[in-house]
């Protein structure tokens, strides 16, 4: 998992992937892979549905889990395994259909289910897929209990498997979908309504794909839907929030008030204003703590994000007499400080919001909602209300890599040395593993732009150089 280091406000810091124990399967969301290619096999779904029914029914506790996926083609082939798994268990399992990351974590909870599984790979392309799981309070698990489940699968349990006359069940839960729009719906303030906007919702051919635009629809917008056409192969593809340049240029032609992006699972959001222009998580986590701040709703006084997120987020949130508590970069990781610390708002930059008062994780729906509750409210384009601060110069940048991880490079180290005492104590530097691909991910701020550039692309080049030599 990251490690979860951060320095003071302008002085730069390296962090680095660390994995704890012996977990091979688990990353920071869950298991992921390429479908059919190992790990993500249905041999690995049938065994990993087997050995967490047997941990949620130990001491003979837990009879149900829950299952949703999003709209890719290799839903159909984990689906069933995961199911077949759990009922060898001695599990009952409700199958929810195509539905987001965060109604699968809300419908575990209403049906007092002891297990909740999400088949998606999130805002990877079709070729992958992940599983998630929640416990019955509807929240991601432990690294610790990933890591007992993990030790499970590798172990005998054949003679623990359900007998014959214990196998479980398994039914579909038609009006999940239906559950999940209202509970949506009732999160958006009474008395308010979005009649006369007109609003570009992205769906990414994932799975909102249904629900969003019709939530929307009946609080009384005007719905563009765009990517509510899933195939199996098409999700995330050059659509929703990984590819934000098309929901923007949709704002636009079709003269829309708001836009909205979600990601494969519709657990990540971006929003765009009127004029098309992008509006990121760490300004949608400033407006609505602010907003909730000034209502008396914020609980803690101040908010939970990411060493990702921006230091303008935390200069602003300090002007606002809010305190800003960073953690490791997952969204799970800010529900688990936001749970210690008694906070109801906390998120990524990348659009991962939660708010607790509604939701146990990331609801892109939900947080786009709450944005538009306080531009209805203010009476005001999106453009006046959403952008709360001026962003530190940032760079983002990604590096894939085949093998042994470049991090662990002398030369790799060399450079990241050569980069901070550039930076002189001027800016952050963050340098980690992805936790759910083989990429190296690099944020760097500095209020010297160019200073920026230089320390970022020489960096950049040296990982690269090792990965092509390697």
């Amino acid at each position: 998992m990251p490690a979860d280091i951060v320095g003071s406000a302008m002085k730069a810091n390296v962090s680095h992937v660390t994995m704890t124990g012996d977990r091979r399967l688990f990353g920071t969301d869950g298991i992921r892979g390429k479908a059919n290619s190992d790990p993500m096999t249905a041999g690995m779904a049938l065994r990993l549905g087997q050995a967490a029914g047997l941990w949620f029914t130990r001491d003979n506790h837990g009879r149900r889990a829950v299952i949703g996926k999003d709209t890719r083609l290799s839903g159909y082939m984990i689906e069933p395994a995961l199911t077949a798994g759990l009922i060898g268990a001695g599990m009952n399992v409700t199958l929810l259909g195509p539905i987001p990351t965060p109604a699968v974590a809300m419908l575990t909870r209403s049906l007092r289910a002891d297990l909740g599984v999400m088949i998606s790979a999130s805002h990877n392309p079709y070729e992958d897929n992940g599983i998630k799981l929640f416990g019955p309070d509807g929240a991601k698990l432990s690294d610790e209990t990933e890591l007992e489940i993990e030790r499970l699968m590798d172990s005998r349990f054949a003679d623990r498997l359900a007998a014959s006359e214990a196998l479980g069940r398994a039914a579909r839960l038609n009006d999940a979908a239906g559950r999940y729009i209202e509970a949506a719906k009732t999160s958006f303030p009474r008395g308010r309504r979005l009649d006369g906007l007109k609003i570009v919702i992205d769906c990414a051919h994932g799975a909102a794909y249904r629900v969003a635009p019709t939530v929307l629809w009946e609080l009384g917008a005007n719905v563009i839907p765009l990517g509510v056409a899933p195939d199996g192969f098409n999700i995330n593809k050059g659509c929703g929030s990984t590819a934000p340049e098309y929901f923007c240029a949709s704002v636009v032609e079709h003269g829309a008030d708001f836009g909205i992006a979600l990601d494969g699972d519709a657990d990540r959001v971006l929003i765009a204003d009127e004029a098309g222009r992008l509006i990121d998580g760490d300004q949608m986590l400033a407006l609505i703590a602010s907003s909730w701040a000034a209502a008396g709703r914020l609980s803690g006084n101040g908010v939970v994000a990411t060493v990702m997120s921006n230091l303008g987020l935390e200069r602003y949130l300090a002007g606002a007499g809010l305190a800003l508590h960073r953690t490791k970069v997952g969204d799970r990781y800010v529900a688990e400080r936001m749970r210690e610390i008694g906070l109801n708002v906390g998120g990524e930059q990348s659009g991962h919001i939660i708010l607790s008062d509604f939701a146990t994780t990331g609801d892109g729906l939900i947080a786009a909602l709450q944005v538009l509750a306080v531009i209805v409210e203010r009476g005001r384009p999106p453009s006046e209300v959403c952008r709360l601060f001026t962003p530190v110069p940032q760079l983002l940048r990604s590096i894939r890599f085949q093998g042994p991880s470049p991090l662990h490079s002398a030369r790799t180290k060399t450079a990241v040395a050569e980069a901070e005492a550039a930076m002189n104590g001027s800016g952050r530097l963050l340098l980690r593993e992805s936790g759910t691909e083989p990429v190296i991910r690099l944020m760097a701020e500095a209020e010297d732009e160019a200073l920026l550039v230089s320390v970022v692309d020489a960096l950049c080049q040296t990982i690269t150089d090792i990965v092509q030599s390697a």
